[in-house]
């Protein structure tokens, strides 16, 4: 996630523009765990991630249509892929940690969640997991 034109300026009368950019039920084959069953082989994991991403461009003319104004969700999806096959992780958390750093690369993505979900976990509970959620340093804007 690199080579992406920096945000526009803040505007000067404090409201933010902002647009909701997510990838929802990505499932991947994961390392990941602490117990000896879950580091013998993948399991089955589900990724959301949702980000709030600066929109200031709208309000400076460009194009609705222009890419340059808008984060490429493909590019948030290779990222969780890559953390994945990186090699086994321990926690659930150090994976979502992992992927919302790669998304706040895009110095326009605010505010990034990120939801792992293990559905294999345990037979009588649809799902476990962990929702983290990162916010860009506001100096750093």
């Amino acid at each position: 996630m690199t080579s992406v034109t920096p945000p526009a300026p803040l505007p000067s009368n404090g409201t933010l523009k902002l647009r909701q950019v997510f990838v929802r039920g990505l499932e991947l084959q994961a390392r990941l765990g602490i117990y000896a069953h879950e580091k013998v082989g993948p399991q089955r994991i589900r990724v959301h991630i949702d980000l709030a991403v600066v929109d200031e461009s709208a309000a400076v003319g460009i194009g609705p249509d222009d890419l340059s104004r808008v984060v490429n969700y493909e590019r948030v999806v290779y990222a969780a892929r890559e953390a994945v096959a990186r090699g086994h992780v321990l926690l659930v958390e150090t994976l979502a940690e992992t992927i919302a750093a790669a998304a706040l690369e895009d110095p326009r993505v605010r505010t990034a969640r990120v939801s792992i979900e293990k559905p294999d976990a345990f037979a009588d509970a649809e799902t476990v997991g962990v929702t983290i959620e990162r916010t860009r340093d506001q100096t750093n804007l």
